[in-house]
């Protein structure tokens, strides 16, 4: 078989979440097929992150000179695509376009870029080139998707939601689980700790949290905490942007919590490992890795009940409403008052965390590819 993986999210310097999976997906299905050929599609705007490539992969290189390259190249891959005669072509990024003769599969993480525009556009900043960027997604997610042979997703819950808003049937869709980035385990050296500590000047106890996910329900809730729990134990929230909700800065004047912008990868692990929970009240999630990266490291998880928390979390962690701050408050005072409760969700949350793994995922892509590639192709039974 010979694939063929648009693989521009690793040479583009990015982060986040869609960046994870490229770049944990990709060396896992080397390692799990090395029989089959695999022509991976970059580009030139940066250098390409993955190095020594095994035999059975190819590094094609896309020019790249602006940003109106990247709209080039959005067309162009399936002309390369095809002279490299592949028999699947895989857009793990949510949109893409292959060549005639191949079987297209495209990884949709969600359903936000299929909904329509107006929708999506109330969910971003009204800037112009916001709203052109979001217009551009949304036109070329929903007409790849509607051309696409399989949809691979990453939760069964995105799979409903994606069927539900009707781009594509339900029997075309694939789910197959995410996993932790590779080297995502509990850091135990006490060197490293305490220099963590020392540099974000943290001297005791604290809670982690995502300053992004719904930030106003666990500020709510620490307010309703008992005032000496409150005194022992600190907010810390970390966060990909310098842009804060208003409620985070809000916090931040008064004093009360603590924010860590662009922690780094190791910082990020050190944090999940000393924190005395990881409270993950997010709205939506098509998939909600960060539950897993927390569990990973030993952290006890308090989560929503919205998106596929429920099912990612499964019972290895605690859930509530998404906007339930007693709810929340209570499962707080649990986990930070019985040191019995909080041992126990840590030994769950590693015994869950651990059946995750980028091999196990690598397994299910390939079964899809292959049902596409056989002459006569059936989804595989995670589809059914």
């Amino acid at each position: 078989m010979r694939v063929g993986i648009d693989v521009r999210y690793l040479s583009h310097a990015l982060l986040g979440g869609v960046h994870t999976y490229v770049a944990s997906l990709v060396p896992a299905l080397l390692r799990a097929a090395p029989d089959d050929a695999f022509y991976l599609y970059a580009d030139e705007k940066a250098p390409f992150e993955l190095e020594a490539l095994p035999d059975n992969a190819q590094l094609r290189l896309l020019p790249y000179g602006s940003p109106l390259s990247s709209v080039a190249n959005d067309l162009r891959l399936r002309d390369w695509m095809a002279r490299d005669a592949v028999d699947v072509a895989h857009f793990p990024a949510n949109y893409g376009f292959g060549p005639a003769g191949a079987r297209t599969l495209i990884t949709l993480h969600d359903e936000i870029n299929i909904l329509p525009l107006p929708a999506i556009l109330r969910g971003h900043r009204k800037q112009a080139r916001t709203m052109v960027m979001m217009t551009y997604l949304h036109a070329l997610t929903t007409a790849a998707v509607r051309r696409a042979d399989c949809l691979l997703t990453v939760s069964q819950h995105a799979r409903r939601r994606i069927a539900e808003v009707g781009v594509i049937p339900a029997e075309r869709i694939v789910a197959v689980h995410s996993a932790p980035p590779p080297g995502t385990q509990r850091v135990d050296d006490a060197a490293v700790l305490e220099g963590v500590r020392k540099q974000f000047g943290l001297n005791g106890r604290f809670i982690l949290a995502d300053a992004l996910k719904n930030p106003a329900v666990l500020l709510r809730a620490w307010a309703r905490l008992d005032a000496p729990l409150r005194d022992s134990v600190i907010v810390v929230f970390f966060c990909r942007t310098p842009n804060l909700p208003v409620e985070v800065r809000n916090a931040v004047a008064r004093n009360s919590v603590r924010v860590f912008i662009r922690p780094t990868r190791a910082e990020l692990l050190a944090l999940y490992s000393m924190s005395d929970a990881f409270v993950f009240p997010s709205w939506i999630e098509g998939f909600g890795l960060p539950v897993l990266e927390a569990m990973a490291c030993g952290a006890p998880v308090i989560a929503s009940d919205r998106g596929s928390l429920p099912e990612v979390v499964g019972d290895a962690g605690l859930i509530c409403d998404a906007e339930d701050d007693a709810a929340l408050a209570a499962l707080l005072t649990l986990i930070l008052t019985q040191p019995a409760v909080a041992d126990q969700q840590r030994r769950l949350g590693f015994a869950h965390a651990a059946r995750f793994t980028w091999d196990r995922t690598a397994r299910g892509v390939l079964a899809a590819y292959r049902a596409q590639s056989a002459p006569h192709h059936t989804l595989p039974e995670a589809a059914r």
